[in-house]
């Protein structure tokens, strides 16, 4: 069994001076900012992903809460990730309607919403929101009504939990479900942060990318006149020059 303190040990001994600083200022660290007071260690995201396969098999999920709770960014990550590891274990076709499986996928998915809040910057929420609650939504629960639980989310008070409501949806919209993508981008519409409108505008541009460009049109003559200019700019991204010209001046 590898321990949660020995892995923050770890992942204490890699830091790097230099990188941190740099990571605090691409992450937005500073008074006032979205990211303010959050710690680094100084770690790239492939070190961390480097003790996550060293580390996941033989960590339990008891361990993981310290991981999810600690001071430093990478080791938050790094919970994060061995949570997806292991879920994505318990996610395979063969084990979708496995009993044993299923209460794994549901404990794994409590213990992510326990600690939504932790997941306190938006690499955190987009590296494990859609591989967890979006693949989650596709399989058998039984935690109960899942727009309930994303309801949750989306109408709470944390921008990181309303973030997690709008990018998980990436993963049924791959699948060929834009219902849940289309949704949260309405509830989430008006919000007034710009890593939402980011958000937003992603995910409706995955609609238009992989369920059909026919709804997000439908959805932007609906309402592009009242969308954030960010918002808009990343659902028509891929669209053709001509066209994003007529979305943005409506």
């Amino acid at each position: 069994m590898m321990t949660a303190s020995e892995i923050i040990g770890y992942m204490e001994s890699l830091q790097n001076e230099k990188q941190r600083h740099e990571l605090m200022r691409f992450f937005k660290t500073g008074p006032g900012e979205y990211g303010e007071g959050d710690e680094f260690l100084g770690l790239k995201v492939p070190q961390t992903r480097e003790v996550v396969k060293l580390a996941v098999r033989d960590t339990p999920l008891d361990e993981i809460p310290q991981l999810l709770t600690s001071r430093w960014h990478e080791v938050r990550l790094c919970g994060l990730l061995m949570l997806v590891e292991k879920f994505s274990k318990l996610a395979t076709k063969r084990l979708a309607e496995d009993e044993a499986a299923i209460s794994g996928r549901d404990a794994i998915v409590e213990l992510y919403l326990n600690h939504a809040e932790w997941a306190n910057n938006w690499d955190l929420v987009d590296l494990s929101a859609p591989k967890i609650l979006g693949t989650w939504l596709l399989l058998p629960t039984h935690l109960g009504d899942k727009r309930e639980i994303l309801d949750q989310l989306a109408y709470s008070s944390c921008l990181w939990k309303q973030r997690m409501s709008m990018v998980c949806t990436w993963k049924t919209t791959q699948q060929g479900d834009p219902s849940w993508g289309l949704h949260y981008a309405e509830v989430h519409l008006h919000h007034p942060h710009d890593l939402m409108h980011k958000a937003v505008g992603w995910m409706l541009r995955e609609v238009g990318k992989r369920c059909s460009m026919e709804l997000l049109q439908q959805f932007l003559e609906r309402h592009a006149h009242e969308m954030p200019r960010t918002a808009l700019r990343y659902a028509i991204e891929k669209m053709s020059p001509e066209d994003r010209r007529y979305w943005m001046t409506l």
